[in-house]
């Protein structure tokens, strides 16, 4: 992997991770494209998921803060059952990574008519959450496990996982502000989890190839592209522009599967 494949493959991570339109299934275009082989770039991979966590740390800091300290006063509070229903909302995803990791990876081997097949359906979550009556609900624990089936879902290359849980969401006529903050903070518990397996079992013993160059400029890449695309998310979710993305999930989605 060399520099430019490494900027336009962190820039991809970062801003299709928070925008409703599939990272993972633009990644295994992008990789499809550039020629770039995931299976010989796990250290790439982690270093990139960690750059997204980090963004996300950043625009959601002040959340983050009060939730850790209302936590750590040991009291049931809202801090206290929201966190846990985080929590609760990664047991389908943690439930497919623990007993279907080796099917799932069977997905990822750069076939488009999938892909494209999924960003398709993709289209049509955002575009029924487009069109719901809009609700002014909050967050309980039946909506963040169906929240949390949403984002298990998004498992398959296409499906996006920002999109499918900001769809669930307002589709339980919960509050836009509300869905955005809740999809966005559930994703860092499947993300930091997947990354420390991945260091835990993952062997990097041939991954020095790819250089601390291209690792530094991904990991930039992903950041800062991260910080701008989860800023904006939140704006577009608030004012209910969902159906552009579907339209463009549309788009590339039968790209992808024409150029198959």
């Amino acid at each position: 992997m060399n520099e430019i494949q490494a900027l336009i493959l962190g820039l991809l991570q970062g801003l299709t991770e928070f925008l409703p339109v599939s990272s993972s299934g633009h990644l295994e275009i992008g990789h499809a494209i550039l020629g770039v082989h995931t299976g010989n770039n796990l250290l790439f991979a982690v270093t990139v998921h960690v750059a997204t966590v980090l963004s996300t740390l950043v625009v959601f800091r002040k959340d983050i803060g009060k939730l850790l300290i209302d936590l750590f006063a040991f009291r049931w509070n809202e801090s206290t059952q929201y966190v846990f229903k985080l929590l609760f909302s990664s047991v389908p995803v943690l439930f497919l990574g623990l007993f279907f990791a080796e099917e799932i990876e069977q997905f990822f081997t750069g076939n488009l008519v999938l892909v494209g097949g999924m960003l398709l359906i993709t289209a049509g979550l955002l575009t029924f959450a487009h069109f719901a009556k809009k609700g002014d609900g909050s967050i309980t624990w039946g909506k963040s496990f169906i929240i949390g089936i949403a984002q298990a879902l998004a498992v398959m290359p296409g499906i996006s996982r920002s999109g499918s849980t900001i769809a669930a969401g307002l589709l339980l006529k919960t509050k836009k502000d509300e869905v955005a903050r809740f999809s966005f903070l559930m994703v860092l518990v499947p993300i930091l989890g997947a990354a420390f397996l991945d260091i835990l079992g993952g062997d990097f013993s041939d991954q020095t190839a790819i250089g601390t160059g291209p690792l530094i400029i991904g990991f930039l890449a992903a950041f800062i592209s991260g910080l701008l695309a989860c800023s904006l998310m939140i704006k577009v979710v608030k004012r209910g522009k969902l159906i552009y993305f579907a339209i463009y999930c549309s788009v590339i989605g039968l790209i992808a599967i024409f150029a198959a």
